[in-house]
């Protein structure tokens, strides 16, 4: 089998969710001897044509086409329009080759023109769309914000409409996905996950007396950062038993000034974030809209409590077993849940949950043996 894997770039020459996920779809199809042609574009300083992220055995399986992102100077719509830019750069390149494959997998807006011109009549194999968490229907705050979803929601539901299969999460995002007019027959539920050899064999039991917080994120609004500082300035005015420590890259002003409250800054090594992981017992996650958080999963897979807001897919992820799923944009709510993990006293026990639903479910191992079921039924 053969499938076209057309990305917005993988992980780590892109950062992000989605980038880590089509790294790993790229990476599973693969090691199921799949022949992947991964169409994406870099965006650091790595060499991008050496695919070392993969092993060798990985590579003989995948074909990497690179493709810059267009640039053009910034206008309310400039990320939509390169967008589509990019979109037809990538299907001048990949119109010879459709009779190659037996299914093309397209995430976000890189299947845009492709899918347009199928609809019109040219002969392609069947088309997955997946536009992970479909943000642009949740909530959210601030003009800037509203604005870019008004922009992008007809033509995500256009394209959405028009690929063969809808790839979800689950969770809110089918119901999303339901309301834009789409057949529960073109919606595949199918989660994500983490790799088996990097989820941790037990957890680290809380042995200091402070509780251990962490996040991992930009310091955007979607993120819910305002809400998190201000919950974090009133455990302070407490005197609150905690830490609290921060993934990703922080602007200055975002920044609280406290011996409790530590910065790395942004991190792109996955050992070094596992081993920072390890050393707290909650992550918190207070994201206005999410799909299927990377975040929440790689805390999950190193033994880590979860407080999160029921966005998404993330009620797959989080329950009361393993942690506390609040309502979004709700301050109190926020608040008092963190108030509530510090006077927890069986954390270990949510901590260990987190790690078994990561074992048992959430690994790409059981994951990619439902995707490539799914591919064969898909399959021209």
């Amino acid at each position: 089998m053969r499938v076209a894997l057309l990305t917005d770039g993988i992980y780590p020459y892109v950062i992000g969710g989605m980038q880590k996920h089509s790294f790993y779809l790229a990476k599973y199809l693969a090691k199921k001897n799949i022949h992947v042609d991964l169409f994406h574009f870099n965006q650091s300083q790595l060499d991008i044509n050496s695919l070392d992220c993969f092993n060798d055995e990985e590579r003989e399986f995948i074909h990497a086409i690179v493709i810059p992102f267009p640039k053009s100077i910034k206008f309310p719509g400039h990320y939509l329009y390169n967008s589509y830019r990019y979109s037809n750069l990538i299907f001048e390149i990949i119109k010879p080759l459709l009779s190659n494959y037996d299914f093309i997998y397209t995430k976000g807006f890189t299947g845009w023109k492709l899918i347009s011109e199928k609809e019109k009549g040219l002969p392609c194999p069947n088309i997955g769309i997946n536009f992970h968490g479909y943000e642009m229907f949740q909530k959210t705050i601030g003009v800037k914000s509203k604005l870019q979803q008004y922009l992008l929601k007809p033509f995500v539901k256009n394209i959405t409409l028009k690929s063969d299969v809808v790839f979800s999460y689950g969770g809110k995002i089918t119901s999303i996905i339901q309301s834009l007019g789409v057949n529960n027959n073109h919606i595949i539920e199918l989660e994500s996950g983490i790799e088996k050899l990097l989820i941790s064999d037990s957890i680290s039991k809380q042995t200091n007396p402070l509780m251990r917080f962490v996040f991992i994120g930009r310091a955007e609004k979607r993120k819910g950062i305002k809400e998190l500082n201000t919950a974090i300035r009133f455990l302070i005015k407490k005197n609150s038993a905690f830490t609290f420590e921060f993934i990703g890259p922080i602007a200055t002003n975002d920044k609280i000034q406290d011996s409790r409250i530590t910065y790395h800054g942004e991190v792109r090594s996955f050992e070094k974030i596992q081993h920072l992981l390890r050393q707290n017992d909650v992550l918190v996650c207070p994201s206005y809209s999410e799909g299927f958080p990377n975040a929440v999963l790689e805390a999950m897979a190193c033994g880590l409590a979860i407080v999160a807001t029921d966005v998404g897919a993330v009620s797959k992820l989080v329950n009361n077993n393993n942690g506390w799923l609040i309502k979004p944009l709700e301050q109190k709510e926020l608040t008092d849940a963190l108030q509530q993990v510090i006077a927890c006293k069986n954390i270990d026990s949510k901590k260990q949950a987190s790690l078994d639903l990561i074992k048992n479910q959430f690994n790409w191992e059981i994951i990619s043996i439902h995707l490539i079921s799914i591919l064969n039924k898909l399959a021209k």
